[in-house]
C-alpha cells in the first residue's frame, strides 16, 4: 500500500491520560455549517405517492362504463390495473433518481426499501394486466388463449408492451435475494438498466391505449408526468455527477492504515465545500482505475470535511474494497452525492446517544465530534468483537476527552452468553435512556438486535435513526 505523509486535518491525537499533558494545540476551527437543505418528509412523500393512485384510480372510475358482458368486465379490469401499473413505474423510477430534497429528507435505505417493495407490487399489475386484457380479448373475438395471444402481438403497441414486461421480470428475477446475491453487481445493474428501456416501451403503449388516448388533456397529463420523472433522472444521475467531477476535481490524496483489513482514504478537490456534505452522510464513490471504475461504492464520511478534504474509512469485505487498500495518491475519484438522511436533522432531543457496531462507527464518528451539546449531552456506545475492531479508537477518545462525552466500548463476540446490547445492560450504561434520540449504524443483524432492545428499554421507535446502507 502506498501512503503520503500524515494529513495534518486528520493525525489523531494521543489519548488523555492521568499523567501531566503538554501544552494545548490551537483549538481547531469548527467546520462551517452546511447550507440549510430542502427535505422532503416521508409522511409527506407517502401521502403523494398514495395521492397519485388514488388521482390514477379516479381518472378509470370517471372512464368507466358499466356493462354486464364478460369481455367488458375483463377489459374494466385490464384498464385500471395498466394505467396503476404504468403510474408505479414512474414512482419507481423517482424514488431512484436521487432527488436531494427526496434523499435528505427521507433517506437512501427508506428509498431503496419502498422501491423493492414497490417493484414487487408493479409486476404484480402488470401480469395481473396483461392476464385480464387476453381474456378480455379471447372472449370478445371468441377464440382460445394461445389465439388470443397471436393476435393481441399483431398490435405494435401491444408488442411493444410485451417486450417492455419481458425486461421487467428480468429486473424482478435479478433483484430476488436467492438471485442477486449470485449475481455479480454489474450484471445486476445493466439488467435494471433495462428498466428505463421497459418503461419507454411501456409509454407507448399507454399512449395507444383508450384510457390515455381518448383524451388530449389526459394525454398532455401523463406526457408531462413521464417527462418530469425522464429530466429528473437525467439530471440527478448524469448531470449533476459529471458537473461535479469537473468542478471539484477530486483525486487520492493519501490512504493510510486503521487497523486489520481498514484504511482510511483522503480525497481532495476544489470547492469541496460546495457540496454541502453533513456529517452522516456518504457519497458513492467510483475510484478511476482498474477494477473499481465501473462500480458506484456507498461509503460514509468518516470525518467532517475540512479545507477541501473528505475522509471515508472502509473494512475490506469483498472485491471492491480489498482493491481499495492499493489506491495510489493522484487516482482520479467520481463523487456523487451527499446522500442520506442519517444526519443532525433528525435530533429531536438534548441527550443523544450513538450506537455503532464494527465500521459503522464511521458516519457516527463525524456525528461524534460535530453533534452541537454540553457535557454529557452526547454518548457513544461502540460494539466490536475486540480490541482490534475498534476503528478510529484515538480519535474518539480524543474527542469524547475535548467534548466531555460519555465513550464506551462494548466488547466480545455475538454469540457470548452476556448481551452488552440487552435492555438492561443499556439502561445500566445510560440510565435516562428514554429521553435521549438514538442515531444507530452497524451490520444489519446487530441493528436489528439492537433496534429491538432500544424499544424494549424504552426508546421510541420515532426517535431511533438508521440508515442500512445495504439498501443505500
Amino acid at each position: 500500500m502506498t501512503t503520503e505523509a500524515s494529513h495534518p486535518l486528520y493525525v489523531p491525537l494521543r489519548p488523555h491520560r492521568a499523567e501531566p499533558a503538554p501544552p494545548p494545540a490551537p483549538a481547531r476551527r469548527a467546520p462551517a455549517p452546511p447550507l440549510p437543505v430542502l427535505r422532503l418528509a416521508p409522511d409527506r412523500l407517502r401521502t403523494a405517492i398514495l395521492g397519485g393512485a388514488g388521482a390514477v384510480a379516479l381518472l378509470w372510475g370517471v372512464q368507466a362504463r358499466p356493462s354486464a358482458r364478460l369481455d367488458a368486465f375483463f377489459a374494466s379490469g385490464a384498464h385500471l390495473t395498466g394505467l396503476l401499473a404504468g403510474y408505479g413505474v414512474l414512482v419507481l423510477l423517482l424514488l431512484m433518481a436521487r432527488v436531494p430534497a427526496v434523499e435528505h429528507g427521507v433517506g437512501a435505505d427508506r428509498l431503496a426499501r419502498w422501491h423493492a417493495l414497490g417493484g414487487r407490487y408493479v409486476l404484480g399489475l402488470i401480469g395481473a394486466h396483461a392476464l385480464l386484457a387476453l381474456c378480455g380479448y379471447a372472449v370478445h373475438t371468441r377464440t382460445d388463449l394461445v389465439t388470443a395471444t397471436g393476435g393481441l402481438l399483431s398490435y405494435g403497441a401491444i408488442a411493444a408492451a410485451t417486450a417492455g414486461t419481458v425486461l421487467f421480470v428480468a429486473v424482478g428475477v435479478t433483484s430476488a435475494r436467492a438471485v442477486r446475491s449470485r449475481v455479480r453487481h454489474e450484471v445486476w445493474r445493466a439488467v435494471h438498466l433495462g428498466a428505463l428501456l421497459a418503461a419507454a416501451l411501456g409509454f407507448v403503449h399507454q399512449l395507444a391505449g383508450p384510457d390515455i388516448a381518448d383524451s388530449l388533456l389526459v394525454r398532455w397529463a401523463w406526457s408531462m408526468a413521464h417527462g418530469t420523472v425522464a429530466v429528473l433522472l437525467l439530471w440527478y444521475r448524469l448531470v449533476v455527477p459529471v458537473r461535479a467531477a469537473l468542478r471539484h476535481e477530486l483525486r487520492v490524496v493519501e490512504v493510510r492504515d486503521e487497523g486489520p483489513g481498514v484504511v482510511s482514504v483522503l480525497v481532495r478537490g476544489r470547492g469541496v465545500a460546495r457540496l454541502c456534505a453533513e456529517p452522516g452522510q456518504f457519497f458513492r464513490w467510483r475510484f478511476l482505475r482498474r477494477g473499481l471504475w465501473a462500480t458506484a461504492l456507498p461509503f460514509s464520511l468518516s470525518a467532517p470535511v475540512r479545507d477541501d478534504t473528505l475522509r471515508i474509512t472502509v473494512k475490506a469485505c469483498g472485491d471492491h474494497t480489498r482493491r481499495i487498500r492499493r489506491l495510489r495518491p493522484g487516482v482520479r475519484v467520481l463523487a456523487s452525492g451527499p446522500f442520506g438522511a442519517l444526519t443532525a436533522h433528525r435530533r429531536t432531543r438534548r441527550k443523544v446517544l450513538l450506537l455503532a457496531g464494527g465500521v459503522g462507527i464511521t458516519p457516527l464518528r463525524a456525528l461524534f465530534e460535530t453533534l452541537p451539546g454540553g457535557p454529557g449531552d452526547v454518548t457513544l456506545l461502540y460494539r466490536a468483537s475486540d480490541a482490534a475492531g475498534l476503528v478510529l479508537r484515538e480519535e474518539l477518545e480524543v474527542i469524547a476527552h475535548e467534548r466531555q462525552a460519555a465513550l464506551h466500548f462494548l466488547l466480545g463476540r455475538s454469540d457470548d452468553s452476556f448481551d452488552p446490547l440487552a435492555p438492561r445492560a443499556l439502561r445500566h450504561l445510560v440510565p435516562d435512556l428514554a429521553a435521549h434520540d438514538v442515531y444507530l449504524c452497524g451490520p444489519p443483524a446487530m441493528a436489528r438486535a439492537a433496534t429491538a432492545n432500544l424499544i424494549r428499554a424504552g426508546v421510541p421507535a420515532s426517535r431511533i435513526h438508521s440508515e442500512d446502507f445495504d439498501h443505500a
